[in-house]
């Protein structure tokens, strides 16, 4: 018997696909899965019937309302991105005042400075990032919303290089688009949003007062995934922005 629509649209938001569900108690009576088995939702049909792929290989569907059984929440997941960034200063003119157009900073030595740099980006978060960093001024209320739960910047020591990095609590796993979008969400913040803001703090160090840039509109900029940086092993791109 189908369901009034309201009803069926709304089981199918509760039980989406790939949702971890444990059987507590199953109610037929010829040959019912093992209580405690685990299985994944395949699709909930239009008489609200979920219907599931069990770890043990069976396809038994579940009757909400008969059976019994519980959602287990997705595990959260702590990830990475990287991004390339550049050092700059304003050096000092014959007469001591600043010059007018900054130095760039060797990343070497910027990269030396990384505690010191990751402790004025601490200062620098606003109270309304307490929680979910710069996840707080996403405003799209779609499923990476949903997803990420935290994403805050930080820098990054790598094989004597300094990197810019985001890092962010994702539950379950991001798709492809949802991924595409995030990364473009970052990059906006690291260009226009937050990164730009921070960049004009200057951030006192033994090399002078640094300007650290998140973003470059140079045409090599962009993030590389966790992956990505774990196969560099020591062989780090350069990070000429060209």
């Amino acid at each position: 018997m189908n369901r009034h629509p309201k009803w069926v649209e709304f089981m199918k938001e509760q039980f989406p696909p790939g949702t971890r569900i444990r059987l507590n108690e199953m109610k037929d009576p010829y040959a019912p899965v093992p209580t405690g088995m685990e299985g994944t939702v395949d699709f909930v049909d239009d008489a609200c019937n979920i219907h599931m792929l069990w770890d043990n290989g069976r396809t038994l569907c579940l009757l909400p309302g008969e059976d019994r059984f519980s959602v287990i929440a997705p595990k959260r997941s702590e990830m990475k991105l990287y991004m390339p960034l550049f050092v700059d200063t304003y050096d000092r003119n014959e007469y001591g005042g600043l010059e007018e157009y900054p130095t760039e900073v060797d990343n070497r030595i910027a990269a030396e400075y990384a505690d010191t740099i990751n402790a004025a980006i601490k200062r620098f978060r606003m109270p309304e990032e307490k929680e979910r960093g710069i996840m707080s001024w996403y405003r799209e209320g779609d499923d990476v919303d949903k997803k990420v739960y935290s994403a805050e910047f930080s820098v990054e020591n790598v094989d004597g290089r300094l990197w810019g990095v985001v890092e962010y609590t994702v539950t379950g796993i991001l798709t492809p688009e949802e991924t595409e979008s995030f990364e473009a969400y970052v990059t906006g913040q690291a260009a226009d949003g937050w990164g730009e803001s921070f960049e004009q703090h200057p951030i006192k160090t033994p090399a002078g007062e640094l300007y650290v840039h998140l973003w470059s509109g140079d045409n090599g900029w962009r993030l590389y995934t966790e992956a990505e940086a774990l196969s560099w092993q020591g062989q780090r791109p350069e990070m000429r922005l060209e």
